[in-house]
């Protein structure tokens, strides 16, 4: 592991030497500026692990110096401790406003200096340390979704081909019988379509700019996807709805909604498991919520009385073809749906309803300007 960098500055050549010299002795790579326009230079060549800088130079002073570290992207990150003959509290505190984060005073021990250096460089030896561990953590948890999607899409594909060329060879058996040929075309066309909706969700996943919205009230927003459930899946159960909200307009890309929360719905409806179509409720309430920000979202909680969620799935549930069911060609509902609503600032969440079974909570910024900040 290298040893760590340290940028002295300081327009006192006998200062920049005596902590060039007790600092290189506990292996630490020293480089030293005069100037604070010499610091910038040397920073954005050296990109130092840590900076001890003068207050009082006279070309620029040490908080200008740090004010123009703070402004940009690549310096933000490096500490800097002020050095400063100064030491009231309210010059400390206006170090400490502009960014630095800690505060020696003069005459300099040289002790507490080196003690105070070592103490941010474990601090920066730690965020680095945290910095990678998040790296690999994202790309373990992207090889895991491409493994996971590459998987089910092999499995319901495989699944699915089987399904048609089955109703193929009856088909060839029975092509003398018009009834029979019928039938089994009809669920060879219904399995192609469920191959064809597989492959539309696959698209969606992938979309990552933001589409173009409109603004639509809420009122026909739940109206026509509930709709769009009940058509899609032949449902004639109606959804119990309380939208308090009733026609507040809100900006959205209308076809992704409908989508969304059509797929939401039929999870609330397959939660039931094999229970009559009469027994299935689901219901429907919407509400005003803040965001991070001050934003303002909507909320809708969509609830079942169903089986709830199994224990075994739960923190997996957002994962493509993830699914309690048995059937195939099924498990990406829900990761297209948070997906989309993320995509539009927004966000899907799952969990137990008081009672009983499950609710799903979808989150959508009420206007595009708050769900573009989001990102």
């Amino acid at each position: 592991m290298p040893s760590p960098k340290i940028l002295v500055v300081d327009d006192q050549p006998v200062n920049v030497q005596l902590l060039k010299r007790k600092l290189e002795r506990e292996g630490i790579q020293v480089v030293a500026a005069y100037t604070g326009n010499e610091a910038l230079e040397i920073v954005s060549k050296e990109k130092p692990d840590l900076i001890l800088l003068d207050v009082m130079m006279p070309d620029m002073d040490g908080m200008e110096v740090c004010q123009r570290l703070q402004e940009l992207e690549e310096t933000r990150s490096i500490p800097v401790i002020f050095i400063t003959a100064r030491s009231s509290k309210e010059s400390k505190l206006e170090g400490l406003a502009v960014g630095a984060v800690d505060y020696i005073t003069k005459p300099i021990d040289l002790d507490e200096t080196l003690a105070r250096v070592q103490t941010q460089l474990r601090f920066v030896a730690i965020n680095r340390e945290m910095f990678d561990l998040q790296r690999r953590l994202q790309e373990a948890r992207r090889a895991a979704t491409i493994g996971a999607v590459t998987q089910g899409i092999a499995h319901n594909l495989n699944n699915l081909l089987g399904v048609v060329l089955g109703y193929l060879d009856l088909i060839k058996s029975n092509y003398n019988k018009p009834e029979s040929v019928k039938k089994n075309a009809e669920s060879v066309e219904n399995a192609v379509q469920r191959i064809a909706n597989i492959i539309k969700q696959l698209g969606s996943l992938v979309v990552k700019s933001r589409l173009p919205t409109t603004k639509y009230t809420l009122s026909k927003l739940i109206q026509d996807g509930v709709a769009r459930y009940q058509a899609d899946h032949k449902i004639v159960q109606t959804v119990t709805i309380n939208n308090p909200l009733g026609d507040l307009m809100i900006e959205t890309h209308v076809e992704v909604f409908e989508d969304v929360l059509a797929k939401v719905l039929i999870n609330a409806w397959e939660s039931y498991g094999k229970k009559p179509a009469d027994q299935r409720p689901v219901s429907l309430r919407t509400a005003l919520v803040e965001l991070p920000g001050g934003a303002e979202a909507v909320e809708i909680r969509i609830e079942d009385r169903g089986n709830g969620i199994d224990p075994e799935l739960r923190d997996h549930i957002f994962e493509p073809f993830i699914s309690a069911k048995q059937t195939v060609g099924v498990g990406m509902g829900l990761t297209v749906a948070r997906h989309a609503l993320r995509n539009m600032g927004g966000d899907v969440s799952m969990g137990d309803r008081e009672g009983g079974g499950s609710v799903a909570i979808l989150v959508h910024p009420v206007s595009k300007k708050q769900h573009s900040s989001a990102d």
